[in-house]
């Protein structure tokens, strides 16, 4: 197994080194860099509003918490609004509201940083030592977490000092890891292990086996992309259709050059929030804009809305034009199964035919388990996404809002699995019309 310290001199470095610095101090500098860089991006919106008037009398004390707090939410940490004008039984104790809903467009700025740093440190170690840089990264990250939440905390708007320190661990990890793997070029060389060794052990039928469900895994991969790829797509047609209804809500909200400005860096980061919605909406499995709302590609009952502008391109009604999007998850499918078979790791389908001559037979047993085990992976990843996507305003009945993550694993599952069937049946007469095509180009030549 090759290891690697992968500290390169510069052209202007002699190769003199000085006393090393550990790998868990190297790391939690890294870390330090990351927050102090997330926390620049997140406050400097937050500080031209502030500076401008557009939070009214608000003290510098406050507006400093007001940007620690949107830290926090960056980080996927619940935010905890009481309503202290508002008194539960016996008058004793405010009414409380979670914020829960994680600008994914946002939460992305933490983990590239991470990504960074993990690659950075794996420069600086060995397989054998990476978990120190790893973990002096982490440490600093759930401390500065923590501190956040104890400093910025007050009686309207506080968070768990524990969420708050395990929490932002997730993207922050997450980036670490996939960085140091990025360095490493193989994930045998980040542990440590060599995977080709351990492989060549296993029997000819493990191998096989293995070799399929990774590649099942993949095809779901392309599958699910596909359609978060088509949803997104459906959303910018849909923003532009009705871009002038976005401009007037704009021009109705009266935010000035600096407000408007900021609202729309504030709706750039619920981007990502937004084309998983479109991926539910598109499937079938509809979207909860609060309570008594829904909208869905099949049914639509949207009650009133926040006045945002990007919610101007919301459809209010369903009709046959709309429906049809439901058709995206089967195309994204069909790509999932065409993928699968180009990859040219069909072992079930070998075995299975071996074992039954007839033909019709085992091929139309393969496509229906390929296509069950698609839907399955690519439903679990629009489920996952759909979970991240949602959550609570915290504001009267927006308590609830964004897609159900079981629903649109079901729906999205069975479509794209329809479509992966067809992928896969249509995959041999694609190629080989491709193949007949590069045949008479290379005559011709």
């Amino acid at each position: 197994m090759a290891e690697w310290n992968a500290m390169k001199l510069r052209a202007d470095q002699s190769g003199l080194l000085g006393i090393p610095m550990p790998l868990w101090l190297q790391g939690a500098v890294e870390a330090l860099q990351a927050v102090l860089i997330s926390a620049v991006l997140t406050v400097v919106p937050l500080a031209a509003v502030w500076l401008t008037g557009g939070f009214g009398p608000l003290p510098p004390e406050a507006a400093a918490r007001l940007g620690g707090q949107a830290w926090l939410l960056v980080h996927g940490v619940p935010l905890r609004l009481s309503d202290l004008g508002a008194t539960g039984d016996g008058g004793a104790a405010p009414s409380t509201t979670v914020l829960r809903l994680v600008p994914l467009g946002f939460a992305l700025i933490p983990f590239l940083l991470s990504w960074r740093a993990g690659r950075r440190l794996a420069r600086a170690s060995y397989a054998t030592t990476l978990w120190q840089g790893l973990l002096g990264a982490a440490a600093l990250y759930s401390l500065a977490g923590f501190a956040t939440a104890f400093v910025c905390s007050t009686n309207a708007v506080s968070a768990s000092v524990g969420a708050a320190a395990a929490v932002p661990l997730i993207p922050v990890g997450l980036g670490l890891i996939v960085g140091a793997r990025r360095e490493a070029g193989s994930w045998s060389r980040l542990i440590g292990v060599d995977a080709v060794d351990w492989i060549a052990r296993t029997g000819q039928y493990s191998r096989w086996t293995g070799s399929y469900f990774w590649a099942v895994i993949r095809g779901g991969f392309v599958a699910a992309a596909a359609a978060f790829g088509l949803a997104a797509a459906l959303l910018a047609l849909d923003l532009a259709v009705r871009w002038a209804d976005v401009v007037t809500v704009y021009e109705a909200l009266g935010a000035g050059g600096v407000g408007g400005a900021a609202l729309t860096v504030a709706q750039l980061g619920y981007v990502p929030n937004l084309a998983v919605w479109a991926l539910a909406w598109s499937s079938g499995s509809g979207v909860v804009l609060g309570t008594g709302s829904t909208a869905g590609a099949l049914s639509t009952a949207v009650g009133p809305l926040p006045p945002l502008p990007v919610l101007a391109a919301l459809p209010t009604a369903s009709s046959p034009f709309t429906a049809a999007a439901i058709v995206l998850p089967v195309i994204a499918g069909v790509l999932g199964g065409w993928w699968f078979q180009r990859a040219g790791e069909d072992h079930f389908d070998e075995w299975l035919s071996i074992k039954v001559p007839a033909r019709w037979f085992s091929a139309s047993v393969s496509a229906l388990v390929l296509g069950l085990l698609v839907g399955a992976v690519a439903g679990l990843l629009a489920g996952g996404a759909a979970w991240l996507s949602g959550g609570s305003a915290g504001v009267g009945r927006f308590a609830d809002i964004g897609p159900s993550p079981l629903w649109t694993l079901v729906w999205v599952g069975a479509e794209t699995a329809i479509g992966a069937v067809i992928g896969y049946a249509l995959a041999p007469w694609l190629e080989r019309g491709q193949l007949t095509r590069s045949a008479a180009a290379s005559a011709k030549a």
